[in-house]
């Protein structure tokens, strides 16, 4: 048959190795998806170590996508009375580069059982951390600051809190409580959302990955899902930026940090002793 075909013998005994290490590397991706939901190529890549144009590659090959249903987000409330405060935008050419230089707040909105549920967040713009967060049934000035308090709880204060200029950040109450902990205002320029991105992108991902909140059978079980899921951002999800989890880079700079540190005393010290010989 081979001679008659004029093909060489040895070629009908050949399998593809490929295909077979394609439908392996097609079942690694499926569980990288089901256990990270939003992730795409790149990130699944990080997560397998391996080339990111194999993964899309494969990807494409058995119709790979990750979940990405964006829901329209609502109409946010007007700013109610508020006159406008010469507060300018503190971070729009700022070099940020350790953590608690800058801290940026917002909250969004969630629909559950035929109502809004409001969850607000602080996230600290160097490690890409969420460092504090608050939910209630109503967005007031006690829902922001319940989150800011929340982060404070656990860190020092920062030097600069972002945000924009909803009527919830521009209240009396809010500016008191940056003045008392010492912390400077920034707010973005009205009607200038992108100013404050990196809480808009947060919640654009945090929602798919969230799931429909009307899963939970209560306000109770939606709060523990919420913290269950700022609780994998920080410290399980690849961030796109970072190319790690949030916590781990965080983890890494301290090490850096520390290792910078003990390098300056040694240096320091050897100095010392220089000059004390001399």
């Amino acid at each position: 048959m081979a001679k008659r075909l004029g093909i060489s013998r040895s070629s009908l005994y050949y399998r593809l190795k490929l295909p077979s290490k394609d439908l392996k590397l097609k079942t690694a991706i499926k569980q990288v998806m089901k256990d990270n939901k939003a992730y795409g190529h790149k990130r699944i890549a990080i997560d397998l170590g391996i080339n990111k144009k194999r993964v899309l590659r494969v990807m494409r090959l058995f119709k790979l996508k990750p979940q990405r249903m964006r829901h329209k987000k609502p109409d946010k409330p007007e700013d109610k009375g508020n006159a406008p405060l010469a507060i300018p935008n503190l971070i729009a050419d700022l070099v940020v580069d350790h953590f608690g230089q800058v801290w940026v707040v917002d909250f969004t909105y969630l629909w559950f059982a035929g109502a809004f549920v409001y969850l607000a967040t602080v996230e600290d713009l160097f490690t890409r951390q969420i460092i504090g967060f608050a939910i209630s049934t109503k967005h007031n000035v006690k829902l922001v600051t319940a989150a800011l308090l929340d982060a404070l709880s656990k860190y020092p204060a920062p030097d600069i809190v972002h945000s924009d200029r909803g009527s919830e950040y521009v209240s009396g109450k809010n500016m008191d409580l940056l003045k008392v902990a010492g912390i400077k205002p920034s707010m973005s320029d009205k009607a200038s959302p992108w100013q404050n991105g990196y809480q808009e992108s947060f919640y654009s991902e945090f929602k798919l990955e969230l799931g429909d909140p009307n899963a939970c059978e209560s306000l109770g079980q939606l709060a523990e899902a919420i913290a269950q899921q700022i609780f994998y951002y920080n410290n399980k999800r690849i961030h796109s930026a970072l190319k790690c989890p949030p916590a781990v880079f965080a983890k890494r700079c301290e090490l850096t940090k520390n290792a910078l540190n003990a390098l300056k005393i040694i240096n320091n010290s050897a100095e010392c002793k220089k000059r004390i010989l001399v």
